[in-house]
């Protein structure tokens, strides 16, 4: 399923299998997760460098192919490996080379910059492919891959916040308010306005409140993280804060923060963004997960109606996560 221009649905087509170049494999995708980032692709809220462009990165597949110089076992032919949004650093800036490699501006993306797992084959570098739980079925551990690891590099943002509040409550917030609930912290989940079957959800994973975006908590909080991309809850966060406490925002796309005043910023509350992730995220997350353990919940489609998952998505139809199936 192919991405040509902004505002155009995706393009189902037939292309070439792709080979592996040096240091890359040929992955059998077997299913790819749905990210609200597709959506600001598609929106042009995020840039697409070169399209045409397969979308997709969180691919879980199994090798078929390696190119030269492949010598990882993870990546031997036949794995299961799961490929996400980080696709390639230059390893050699001074933000890879302290440990942040999500900040390297000559990173590419998986399914921005290169091809990603909205088709039945893709090529990704070795070094940033992840060896994936057993246990955990195509289908459940794919929003892992991004929704997993994004949320859990913005809880790690949020320090030991005792009492953490989620705005937007879909694939991301579903995962983290497990491990966050498995850690010993008490949720707090917010939804859009109405959204009483979202809230329904939020408390069956034993979150301690679960209301408006627009309402307070039942007591102030420590840390809060924003995955839904409305700026508007910047300030509404702030509001629910303790002192000291931090606002995480872990989109890659927001928008516009109004203007607040300064009292809600005042005793040393803070607002941050998170950006991208590391493979020590990864690693770190991946081996966590099966502990909680995580359980995913996905709706699942057919990779011919991916446009109908990117739809739906926009709409806040489904619980959790949606996975296409390949």
């Amino acid at each position: 399923m192919v991405f040509d221009r902004v505002g155009s649905p995706l393009r189902a087509a037939t292309i070439p299998v792709p080979r592996p170049g040096a240091g890359q494999i040929l992955v059998r995708v077997q299913s790819c997760g749905v990210c609200r980032t597709d959506l600001h692709l598609l929106d042009g809220e995020v840039d697409v460098p070169a399209p045409p462009r397969v979308l997709g990165h969180q691919i879980v597949g199994t090798v078929a192919d390696r190119g030269e110089g492949v010598r990882d076992p993870v990546v031997g032919e036949g794995r299961r490996v799961g490929v996400p949004w980080l696709g390639r650093t230059d390893g050699s800036c001074r933000f890879c080379l302290s440990g942040r490699e999500n900040l390297c501006p000559q990173a590419r993306f998986t399914g921005r910059d290169i091809d990603g797992g909205y088709a039945e084959y893709a090529v990704a570098d070795e070094r940033f492919c992840f060896p994936l739980p057993e246990g955990y079925p195509d289908l459940q551990v794919a929003p892992l891959l991004c929704a997993g690891l994004i949320g859990y590099r913005c809880l790690r943002m949020c320090g030991d916040a005792e009492r953490l509040g989620l705005y937007g409550f879909g694939a991301s917030a579903h995962i983290i308010a497990q491990v966050a609930r498995w850690q010993g912290r008490r949720v707090f989940a917010f939804t859009r306005d109405g959204d009483t079957a979202g809230q329904e959800f939020a408390r069956e994973l034993s979150v301690v409140w679960a209301g408006d975006s627009s309402q307070l908590p039942p007591e102030p909080l420590d840390a809060a993280i924003i995955f839904a991309p409305v700026g508007g809850l910047v300030p509404a966060a702030l509001r629910a804060l303790d002192r000291g406490g931090v606002v995480v925002c872990g989109g890659i796309h927001m928008s516009p923060i109004p203007s607040f005043d300064y009292e809600l910023l005042w005793e040393e509350r803070r607002v941050c963004s998170v950006a991208n992730l590391t493979r020590s995220d990864g690693h770190e997350f991946l081996e966590l997960a099966p502990k909680v353990p995580v359980k995913t919940h996905i709706t699942g489609y057919a990779l011919e109606d991916a446009n109908q998952a990117l739809d739906d998505l926009r709409a806040g139809r489904f619980r959790g996560a949606a996975v296409l199936t390949i």
